[in-house]
């Protein structure tokens, strides 16, 4: 996940001063980057105020919308992780690559290209799996296994992330598999954490704060009685910022002071990161190699290992603000050398390989939200598989391709009155057997507050304007209630 940490210490917070002022000018080995580089040129506005901007966040959702479905037709029975790993990362790189080709206005190529390497966490694995070429601990994929892809793109430093949780060979069209998958276990944890996506989507409003969401996180995973994985952070972004300083907790925990609270504001970018989990909740780093990590771009050492110093450059050269895989590196062995010193003196922040208990399932969602005029638009996240399942089943009508991506496709609504359906299906029969006779059980309920959110539908409409020639640039957002 984009901030998923197994102890709190662990999260290094770019200040909000820095937020706006990363360059990318590469310092020396243990120099860093310069947090404020000073240039001639007119300040550009990076804010969704410019069409430009908002342009470039669309050319990178469609990005990440394209390879993640590559990604996921990629996970067959007897691939191997660190393979996807590899291709989505290539694939993101290509397709990046091939947009955006000719200087921008002060004459140099914009940068583009990964924002979040791919990461394939398989079963009771939770995130940021993506092994090395030379480590053989991840067996290949089976058949039923739970995974959970994770990604992202950028666009001009612009980012779009995506998660999506799936199973291994499973065909959910076929009506006999999807009516076996609809009401088990793992169905109701990807259905939570979808349905917890998109509350969220719906929360994350001008006016409304990053309590609200909280609090709605909570009643979801009450609900569908799962739990929300502790440690989840959703983050604002910025142009370079996968974490900026307003955030998001899925849960909070009781030993931990309350997050600060935060307004939401018209202009604004959110990483929407959610995971549930049937088990406890409460993922362990239990070993396995760290390989992604991120620059702390506020932080300063004078490294004293030559290995060190050398793998320092690459990644000031290559990566300096975005996180990474080390084994995007030219030299596996060599960054598997450096990157300790780098870890231990706060040059880079790590991205640990969490687990809960084996036998637990999770779910990992994860969507990107503009905060437009109009309204909330979502621009990358996929619908359930649970969903085509119901289709198939014919629960539903329908299909996930006619329901729209935006928020106002209402998926959670529909899975929300399966969830209750099903509840009071088994209710009612729990309740005949003990009484011997018809009895019936009180009806299972939505809470009043989550159902004001389900039942809340605006749809945001994209319009492109044409320029002289022809070509779609400015965009225009309109809405409808």
């Amino acid at each position: 996940m984009s901030e998923l940490i197994n102890n709190k210490d662990n999260h290094m917070e770019i200040d909000s001063d820095d937020e706006d002022n990363i360059g990318l000018k590469s310092g020396g080995a243990g120099g860093g980057v310069e947090d404020n580089v000073t240039t001639n040129e007119p300040e550009e506005d990076t804010s969704l105020n410019n069409p430009d901007v908002v342009t470039k966040y669309q050319e990178a959702a469609k990005i990440v919308q394209s390879a993640l479905v590559e990604i996921i037709a990629k996970c067959i029975p007897g691939s191997k992780i660190v393979d996807i790993c590899r291709f989505g990362d290539e694939l993101i790189e290509a397709k990046t690559k091939a947009i955006y080709k000719n200087k921008n206005k002060a004459g140099k190529f914009i940068l583009k290209g990964v924002a979040f390497p791919v990461c394939i966490s398989v079963n009771e694995f939770v995130c940021h799996c993506s092994p090395l070429e030379t480590e053989e601990g991840f067996a290949p994929l089976a058949v039923n296994d739970s995974v959970k892809v994770d990604m992202g793109a950028h666009i001009d430093g612009y980012i779009v992330l995506a998660a999506h949780t799936f199973l291994v060979g499973v065909d959910v069209k076929d009506p006999a598999v999807a009516v076996g998958l609809i009401s088990d276990k793992r169905a109701h944890v990807i259905n939570a954490a979808y349905t917890a996506a998109e509350v969220a989507t719906r929360l994350i409003k001008a006016g409304n704060t990053n309590h609200q969401v909280t609090q709605a996180m909570k009643a979801v995973a009450e609900l569908f009685e799962v739990n929300p994985v502790s440690g989840t952070v959703m983050h604002q972004m910025k142009q370079y910022v996968i974490d900026g300083k307003k955030l998001i907790v899925l849960k909070e925990e009781p030993d931990q002071a309350k997050s600060e609270k935060c307004s939401f504001e018209t202009g604004e970018v959110y990483a929407i990161d959610i995971a549930m989990s049937s088990g406890e909740g409460r993922p362990r780093d239990v070993g396995s190699r760290t390989t992604v990590y991120k620059r702390a771009v506020e932080k300063k050492y004078l490294l004293k290992s030559k290995s060190s110093r050398a793998f320092f450059n690459d990644v000031n050269k290559t990566f300096p603000t975005l996180p990474f895989s080390i084994r995007s590196l030219p030299d596996e062995r060599a960054a598997k050398l450096g990157v300790r010193e780098c870890v231990n003196h706060g040059l880079l922040t790590p991205y640990p390989v969490l687990q809960e208990k084996s036998g637990d399932y999770i779910a990992h969602i994860k969507f990107t939200v503009l905060l437009l005029p109009s309204g909330t638009l979502q621009i990358s996240g996929l619908p359930p598989f649970t969903y085509d399942a119901m289709v198939s089943a014919g629960l539903t009508a329908t299909t996930a391709e006619e329901t729209p991506l935006m928020m106002n496709g209402n998926i959670a609504r529909i899975l929300c009155d399966q969830l209750l359906k099903d509840r009071t299906t088994s209710a009612n029969a729990s309740a005949a057997n003990a009484s011997g006779g018809n009895s019936t059980a009180a009806a299972v309920v939505i809470p009043d507050d989550l159902l004001s959110v389900l039942n809340e539908v605006k749809e945001v409409k994209v319009k492109k304007n044409k320029t002289k020639k022809g070509a779609s640039k400015a965009v225009v957002v309109e809405a409808e209630a």
